[in-house]
């Protein structure tokens, strides 16, 4: 049941409705987002996230339902809806040939503002996003991190108080989506209203402050993101890193009568226990009789990962897979 509108809410979805011949890439759903709020869209690529930021944004048409942008119909009211908010989509769409303050004074004009009011406002958001030694360089020739910053910088330049964040730190490198994810973060805490869609599940976890999990079209879930924790069945379980690691030590793993099950993630072993001491006792005689050492163990408590796997049904895998195969 979709909740009545409040005048608390930044947007308003109500039964969306998108297809693409055959294809139906929103099959009905409904969400609205609180003033101030960050709301994440999160799922796999092909979910519908980009169809709904276009839809919002007003580059693409409804089939049926209705959206609001701060009480704006985006189909009966664009121009209004547009000039309320900021959009970033997934590639970057300033231009090369000019520069990183000519780009932003650009973007101003666009929205009706006069040039030396955009000249003062790109000296502001240059500041602001830690490119004002970059106000000169062409942006053709910024690292993709910098070029994703001047973009969500060029979205804010009429100031407005709603910002669609399509996929903001794709193909960004760890110390460039990190300080993507902190620009994010001081929006937020500037009041902005934020829809950030994402297929990081970390990134939705760090980020939002509810989290809409959407699965070819629908929306399966809406909650906090420590309320999805909590609605996974808990197994106890427990991370250990040993040294040195050897293949041959996995075959001997399942002899252990303390563990159900084991996973292989990344350096670390996952051991599913019925009990911790009686795991702990058994695994530090099986680590002593093999000559190794222990480098660290961790109880495991459940992750977002965890909950959307379970709330899906979908494998982890399906979730780090870049686009390839459309969205």
């Amino acid at each position: 049941m979709v909740k009545a509108h409040s005048i608390d809410d930044a947007v308003t979805v109500k039964e969306l409705r998108k297809s693409y011949n055959t294809f139906s890439a929103l099959d009905g759903i409904s969400f609205s987002i609180r003033k101030g709020e960050v709301f994440g869209l999160l799922g796999p690529n092909g979910a519908g996230k980009t169809t709904t930021i276009k839809i919002l944004s007003g580059i693409s048409m409804p089939a049926s339902g209705t959206a609001k942008i701060l009480g704006y119909d985006v189909v009966n009211n664009p121009v209004m809806v547009k000039q309320n908010i900021g959009v970033v989509p997934e590639t970057s769409n300033l231009y090369p040939e000019l520069t990183c303050t000519d780009n932003l004074i650009f973007a101003g004009r666009l929205y009706g503002i006069s040039t030396e009011k955009a000249k003062t406002g790109a000296k502001e958001l240059l500041h602001i996003f830690g490119l004002e030694e970059k106000r000169n360089v062409l942006f053709g020739r910024l690292s993709s991190g910098m070029k994703r910053r001047l973009t969500v910088a060029a979205s804010l330049i009429h100031d407005p108080p709603v910002l669609f964040l399509d996929e903001p730190t794709t193909g960004l490198d760890v110390m460039s989506a990190r300080a993507l994810r902190e620009v994010i973060q001081s929006l937020k805490d500037r009041g902005i209203t934020i829809l950030l869609t994402s297929h990081y599940i970390e990134e939705a976890d760090r980020l939002c402050d509810r989290i809409a999990i959407i699965v070819k079209g629908k929306i399966i879930t809406i909650d906090t993101p420590e309320a999805l924790k909590k609605s996974v069945r808990t197994e106890k379980a427990v991370d250990v890193k040993i040294s040195p690691y050897t293949p041959f030590i996995e075959k001997e793993f399942s002899k252990m009568s303390t563990a159900v099950k084991y996973e292989k993630r990344e350096e670390m072993f996952r051991f599913f226990i019925e009990d911790l001491d009686t795991f702990m006792s058994e695994f530090s005689a099986f680590i002593k009789g093999q000559s190794l050492s222990i480098e660290s163990i961790n109880t495991v408590s459940p992750s977002l990962e965890d909950a959307f796997v379970e709330i899906t049904g979908l494998r982890r895998e399906i979730m780090i897979q870049e686009k390839g195969g459309g969205k």
